[in-house]
Parts: C-alpha cells; sequence; structure tokens
C-alpha cells in the first residue's frame, strides 16, 4: 500500500486526491485479506526434505508482509532457519551462508526466478534449481539459457527430489 500511495504522491506531483489514496487502502487490504495458495506439491517436498536437510526459507520483501504470508501458508514449522531479506544479491546470500556456518558448495537454492534466486547463489558457488511459475515480474526474466553445471531446471517442484 506504501508503494502505491507513494507512486501515486510522485506521479501527481503532490496532487493526488484523498479518494484515489482511499481506493488504495482498499486494494491493499483486499489482498491482506487472500488467502495463501500453495504451489501443488509444495507441502509434499518440504515435508519429504525436512527429515533429511536443514531447510532454510530465503525471501525478499516487506518484512512484516513476509511473516504474515508465512504464517498464513501454515508451512513455518517445515523451516529450520526463514530470511527475509531486503535484496537477493550475492551478498546477501554470501552473509546468509556465512549465519548458517555452511560453505557455498552446500547451500542450494530452489526458486522461481532465476534473476534472483538462482544466479546469484551459483555465482557464489552454490547450487540452484529452477521452478518456472506461470507468473513471472517483468524485471525478474533472464533471456539467455543457464549453461551451469549446478543449475537444473524442473516443471514442477515434486521433480526436485529426482536431485536430491
Amino acid at each position: 500500500m506504501l508503494s502505491m500511495i507513494e507512486t501515486a504522491i510522485r506521479i501527481t506531483d503532490k496532487n493526488v486526491k484523498a479518494a484515489t489514496i482511499e481506493k488504495i487502502i482498499g486494494f491493499g487490504q483486499q489482498l491482506l485479506e487472500k488467502p495463501v495458495l500453495l504451489i501443488d506439491g509444495v507441502d509434499d517436498v518440504l515435508k519429504s526434505l525436512k527429515p533429511k536437510y536443514r531447510l532454510v526459507m530465503a525471501t525478499k520483501g516487506d518484512l512484516l508482509d513476509q511473516e504474515r504470508k508465512l504464517k498464513k501458508s501454515g508451512l513455518v514449522d517445515s523451516f529450520h532457519h526463514i530470511e527475509i531479506m531486503s535484496e537477493k544479491k550475492e551478498a546477501d546470500f554470501q552473509k546468509l551462508i556465512r549465519h548458517l556456518d555452511i560453505t557455498p558448495n552446500e547451500f542450494m537454492m530452489i526458486g522461481n526466478s532465476i534473476k534472483s534466486d538462482i544466479l546469484p547463489v551459483i555465482n557464489i558457488g552454490g547450487h540452484g534449481i529452477h521452478t518456472p511459475y506461470h507468473v513471472t515480474w517483468a524485471h525478474e526474466k533472464v533471456e539467455t539459457a543457464i549453461e551451469h553445471k549446478n543449475f537444473r531446471q524442473v516443471e514442477r517442484i515434486r521433480d526436485i527430489l529426482n536431485f536430491l
């Protein structure tokens, strides 16, 4: 909501009407009430991996919003550690790896964004499995094919079990 209001203020040269701000707040409140829908297979994969690995949720975004979504998902107990980052750059993943007291080669990121989930991890020596999602932000798209020994791509989240 805050970002939308800031944008409205900027694009109207500080002349945004109160009714417009009210409408933006209404959109935001509707979004907060929506249920969190899990990608098919996520719960099964987490249950399968949890006894074998230390699972970490590494996500980017507003702290309170990400915490809210994670609680609504019912997946909090699936993870050893939850890291909510303001950015997902190489330095952010290096900091996380240090916190976990592991080497980059012991870290695997599974995510739907090649640009912010997979490439930074591969670039620091980790592993990445890309699970495409039908909706991807334009700024997250990567046009070049990834050819790297530590990179895999799967069609469905359940398919990662073939690599682990």
